[in-house]
C-alpha cells in the first residue's frame, strides 16, 4: 500500500506549499508537499482496506510509513490507527509509545498522535496515565511534550486533572520551548474546565515559570486575570 498512497499523493504536491511547510518548521522534516486536507481525504479512502486487515497487518503497515520519515504518509498512519483504535489493547500501548521513541521528529506529528491516538487510549484505559507522566523524565523532547499534549482532551473535561497539575509541575522548569508550549497548552485546556485551579497554579508559581508557558495557560482568561498573572513580583 506504501507505493499506492505515494502515487496518489503525487499529483497533489505542491513545491510552494513543500518550501513553505519546511521553512516553517525548525526542525528538519521530509514533506511530500500536499496539504493536510487531502492527505486526510486519502487516508479516508482507504479505510475499508484498513478494516480488513488485522491488527498486526494494521501496525506493520503504519511502521512502515513512519519509517518514510515522509510527513504526509505519518499522518496518513496516525489515521489508520485511529480508525481501529477500538481493536486495540492496553498492551499495545506499548507499541506506540514505542512510536514516539522511534519516529515523532517534529511537534505537529506529536500532536496530532498525542491527542488523539494517545489521548484515546488514556479514555479507554485510563490507568495508562502513569506510564503517560512517566515521559516527564525522558531525555526526549517529544516524550516530554507527549506527556503534556497527551492530557489536553481530558485536561478539558475535568479528567486527569490532578494528573495534568502533577505533569505541569515537574516540566515547569524546562528549557525547552516546545515543552513549555505543550504543558502550557495542557493548562489552557485545563482551565476550560477549571480557570480557577489553573489561575491559581500559575500565581503560585508566575515567577519561576517561563513566559512562554504562562502566556500558553492563560491565553483565554479576562484580560484582568492575564494582567495580574503577567505582573512581575517586586521583592
Amino acid at each position: 500500500m506504501l507505493k499506492q498512497l505515494l502515487s496518489e499523493l503525487k499529483p497533489y504536491i505542491e513545491p510552494e506549499y513543500k518550501a513553505g511547510a519546511t521553512n516553517f518548521f525548525k526542525e528538519p522534516i521530509k514533506p511530500l508537499g500536499v496539504r493536510t486536507p487531502t492527505v486526510r481525504k486519502i487516508a479516508r479512502a482507504h479505510f475499508k482496506e484498513i478494516d480488513k486487515m488485522t491488527k498486526r497487518e494494521v501496525f506493520e503497515l503504519c511502521d512502515s510509513l513512519l519509517g518514510t520519515g515522509k510527513f504526509e504518509l505519518g499522518l496518513i498512519a496516525f489515521a489508520f490507527i485511529r480508525r481501529r483504535i477500538d481493536d486495540l489493547t492496553k498492551a499495545d500501548f506499548k507499541i506506540l509509545e514505542s512510536w514516539i521513541h522511534k519516529y515523532i521528529h517534529n511537534w505537529a506529528w506529536c500532536d496530532d498522535f498525542c491527542t488523539h491516538n494517545i489521548a484515546q487510549m488514556l479514555a479507554k484505559y485510563p490507568e495508562l496515565a502513569g506510564a503517560i507522566k512517566s515521559w516527564t523524565k525522558s531525555k526526549n523532547r517529544w516524550l516530554k511534550r507527549a506527556a503534556a499534549v497527551s492530557f489536553v482532551p481530558a485536561a478539558a473535561h475535568g479528567e486527569h486533572h490532578l494528573d495534568v497539575f502533577i505533569v505541569a509541575t515537574i516540566l515547569l522548569h524546562d528549557t525547552d520551548d516546545l515543552v513549555q508550549k505543550g504543558y502550557g497548552w495542557m493548562l489552557k485546556s485545563a482551565a476550560n474546565f477549571d480557570q480557577e485551579a489553573v489561575f491559581n497554579f500559575v500565581m503560585e508559581h508566575k515567577d519561576k515559570m517561563p513566559r512562554t508557558a504562562l502566556r500558553y495557560a492563560i491565553e483565554k482568561m479576562t484580560t484582568n486575570l492575564k494582567q495580574k498573572a503577567m505582573r512581575v513580583t517586586v521583592k
